[in-house]
């Protein structure tokens, strides 16, 4: 998605930004990121934020509304939301700046990995809270084969379920996952999923992903008639086509202990 500079909006979305903030002095758009229209740093006279946005018209405004809506129960791992508003044709979210960050590398041998996973049973300490929520079986239902099969997604994990690099963040002491568009209810095995399919875009081979997801919450025991079906079409996707490298990632893996179930790999 095509960012806005913050000298490209217009002056009332401007002003009712710095209503909140302070006089802005400067500005930086981020690049990094493909889900908003407005992604910017800005620099007032309370400090740093970083502000993102779309248009009210937008359908991705919805996911900024769950994004608000979790983000007092995620601040173990994830940057605190200031503020969330809608002024002059705009949803804007301000959250605290995280300075020194940088994105995640999940390369074989990356000093990264291990943190990753530590802030993942982090997350896995926290429980989902009572909200409105996707359920797990609302987003990867249609991939599970047998409808027997269904509540092996169900729990009562808090789940993320993107584990694209851009969204995890690391300091030198902190690691934050970011934009939690698609907070999930379900079981705990699917985050760790949904990290092996992005561990094996990196690089790794099949064995050494699920290596790295046993180390995850949930994926000691995780539930083997789903691994085929449900975990195949990438998880951390809905139903639109992920894209090519993770497609062909989820095709590759399939656990060696799997026996006598059909797998849906041919599905996107």
């Amino acid at each position: 998605m095509r960012h806005t500079d913050w000298e490209q909006l217009e002056e009332p979305v401007r002003l009712a930004i710095e209503a909140r903030t302070g006089r802005v002095r400067a500005a930086r758009t981020v690049s990094a990121g493909l889900n908003s229209q407005l992604a910017t740093v800005l620099d007032t006279d309370a400090g740093t934020v970083f502000v993102k946005g779309l248009r009210v018209d937008h359908p991705g405004v919805v996911r900024q509304g769950r994004e608000a809506m979790i983000n007092p129960f995620v601040r173990t791992v994830a940057p605190r939301l200031l503020w969330h508003d809608r002024a002059a044709g705009w949803d804007v979210l301000a959250f605290e700046y995280v300075d020194g960050v940088r994105h995640a590398d999940y390369r074989p041998g990356s000093p990264d990995l291990p943190r990753v996973i530590d802030a993942m049973h982090r997350l896995a300490a926290i429980g989902c809270p009572d909200l409105p929520v996707k359920q797990a079986r609302q987003r990867w239902g249609a991939y599970v084969d047998r409808e027997a099969d269904l509540e092996l997604l169900d729990g009562n994990a808090l789940l993320h379920t993107d584990f694209n690099p851009l969204n995890i963040l690391l300091g030198l002491d902190r690691v934050w996952m970011i934009d939690w568009a698609w907070p999930t209810r379900g079981a705990a095995f699917i985050d760790a999923g949904c990290f092996l399919i992005r561990a094996m875009a990196a690089g790794h081979n099949a064995s050494q992903a699920e290596s790295l997801a046993c180390m995850c919450p949930g994926w000691q025991q995780p539930p083997t008639p789903l691994l085929t079906s449900s975990l195949s079409p990438v998880p951390g996707s809905t139903t639109r086509s992920p894209v090519t490298t993770l497609s062909r990632s989820s095709r590759v893996w399939q656990p060696p202990h799997i026996d006598g179930h059909a797998t849906a790999s041919g599905r996107t």
